[in-house]
C-alpha cells in the first residue's frame, strides 16, 4: 500500500511451491507384502490424487478489477481539465498522468485517488467512512505501482487458487488487505494510502503459514521454509524505504499469516489415504484428518485473529494514534539515512481570489503563483497547492 506522494511499490514474487511427498500423490496401502504385484496389476488406480486442482478465476478477474478501476480513476481524473500541465496529454487525452513533480508514478492526482476511495485518516474516524479500508486496496496511485503489484498477484495468486480454491483465496485477499488498511491507518496518519500490497503480503505470509501448518506432507522442508522466509524478508526490507507505507505490508503479512493456519489446513496423507483405498482392503485403525498441532493453530490463529481486528477498530474509530504508544515503531516504515528523510511534509498554500483570478503562494517553499479560475473550488484549491509546493 502507498503513501501519496510517490506510491508504494511491491515487489512480492511467489516462491516455488515445495514440492509434497510423491510428487503431491497418494498411494494405496500396500496390503499384500513384499510379494504383492503393483497397484496397477490389481486394478487399482496407481496415482489417486488426494487434493483438488481448481481451475484459477477469482485472481485473473481480480487483476481485471484493479486495472479497470485504474482506468476509470484516471478518467475521473481528466488531467487535461483539472492541471496547468500533464504527462501525455496530447496522446491520452482526459487519461493523462499528472505531473511528475507531483506523481512520478504516472498516476492520478492525490485529490482524485480521496474521491475513489483512498485511506485517510480523518476521513475513517471523524467522518465515519470506514469503507475506505476495503476500498483503498483496489485502487493504486500509478501505472508504476499497479504493474508491480498485479504481476505480483499474477505470480503469487494463480498458484495458491488452483491449490486451494477461489473461496478461501478470495478471503485471505480481501482480508489481509483489511489488516494491512487497518495497521497503516493506526500508524500512518498524516498522508492517505492506496494500493494492494497489504493483500499481497497476506499471499505471502499465508503460504508460510501453510507449510508450517501442513509440515508433515512436505518433502524439502527447510529449503522450503528457507526459500520463503528470504522472499519475505527482501519484500519487507524494502519497506523501509522513505514513501512505501510498510505498516501496511506488515499489517497484511501477519493477517495472511494467521489467516494460513485458520484457511489453508490440510488432512494428514494417512487419513486421504484410508478415504482413497478400496472398501474390501483391511486398512487397519482410522486415522484422524489432521494432527492435534493443526487444530491449535487453528484455535490460536482465529482467537488471535478476532481479538486483534476488534482491538485495533477500537482504537482507530477512537482516534489513536498508536506512534504515541510506541516511540520506535515507525522505524519499521521508514529509517532515515543520510541520503534521505522520513519526515512527512504537509502541504499548505495561502490563496486569494481576485476576480477571475486565483494567487497562491506555498507556506513551505514561498513560491507564488496566479491561475485564471473564476470561483475556485476547496478541492481545486488543494490540488493546485499540492502543484505549487511539489
Amino acid at each position: 500500500m502507498g503513501k501519496e506522494g510517490p506510491a508504494e511499490v511491491a515487489i512480492g514474487v511467489g516462491a516455488p511451491p515445495p514440492a509434497r511427498r510423491g510428487d503431491n500423490t497418494v498411494h494405496p496401502f500396500d496390503v499384500g507384502g513384499a510379494g504383492a504385484a503393483p497397484p496397477a496389476q490389481r486394478g487399482l488406480p496407481e496415482k489417486p490424487q488426494p487434493f483438488r486442482r481448481w481451475a484459477p478465476w477469482l485472481v485473473p478477474g481480480f487483476i481485471l478489477a484493479n486495472v479497470v478501476l485504474f482506468v476509470i480513476t484516471m478518467g475521473v481524473n481528466d488531467c487535461p481539465k483539472n492541471s496547468v500541465s500533464c504527462v501525455a496529454g496530447g496522446f491520452l487525452g482526459r487519461f493523462a498522468f499528472q505531473p511528475l513533480n507531483e506523481n512520478p508514478l504516472l498516476g492520478p492526482s492525490a485529490n482524485t485517488l480521496l474521491k475513489m476511495g483512498a485511506l485517510e485518516v480523518t476521513k475513517v474516524v471523524q467522518q465515519h467512512q470506514g469503507w475506505r479500508l476495503i476500498t483503498c486496496i483496489w485502487l493504486h496511485a500509478g501505472v508504476v505501482h499497479i504493474l508491480a503489484n498485479m504481476l505480483s498477484l499474477l505470480f503469487i495468486g494463480i498458484r495458491l487458487e488452483q491449490e486451494f480454491g477461489f473461496v478461501r483465496i478470495g478471503l485471505l485477499y480481501v482480508i489481509s488487505g483489511f489488516g494491512g488498511s487497518l495497521l497503516s491507518a493506526l500508524f500512518i496518519q498524516s498522508s492517505i494510502s492506496v494500493g494492494a500490497s497489504g493483500a499481497l503480503f497476506g499471499l505471502l505470509g499465508a503460504m508460510l503459514s501453510e507449510l508450517i501448518t501442513n509440515w508433515t506432507i512436505y518433502a524439502n522442508k527447510l529449503a522450503a521454509l528457507l526459500t520463503l522466509l528470504f522472499i519475505v524478508v527482501i519484500n519487507l526490507a524494502v519497506g523501509i524505504l522513505p514513501h512505501v507505507d510498510n505498516f501496511a505490508h506488515i499489517g497484511g503479512f501477519i493477517s495472511g499469516f494467521l489467516l494460513g493456519f485458520v484457511l489453508l489446513i490440510r488432512p494428514q496423507f494417512g487419513w486421504v489415504s484410508q478415504r482413497n483405498a478400496p472398501s474390501r482392503y483391511s486398512i487397519g485403525s482410522v486415522k484422524p484428518k489432521h494432527k492435534v498441532y493443526q487444530y491449535i493453530f487453528w484455535i490460536i490463529a482465529a482467537i488471535i485473529l478476532i481479538v486483534g481486528f476488534t482491538v485495533g477498530l477500537i482504537l482507530l474509530f477512537r482516534g489513536v494514534n498508536a506512534n504515541d504508544h510506541c516511540s520506535w515503531c515507525h522505524y519499521l516504515s521508514c529509517v532515515p539515512t543520510s541520503k534521505w528523510s522520513c519526515k512527512s511534509t504537509t502541504q499548505s498554500c495561502q490563496a486569494s481570489q481576485t476576480g477571475n483570478q486565483l494567487n497562491l503562494t506555498c507556506d513551505g517553499s514561498g513560491r507564488t503563483r496566479s491561475y485564471e479560475l473564476p470561483n475556485a473550488t476547496r478541492d481545486k484549491i488543494l490540488e493546485l497547492c499540492v502543484q505549487l509546493c511539489s
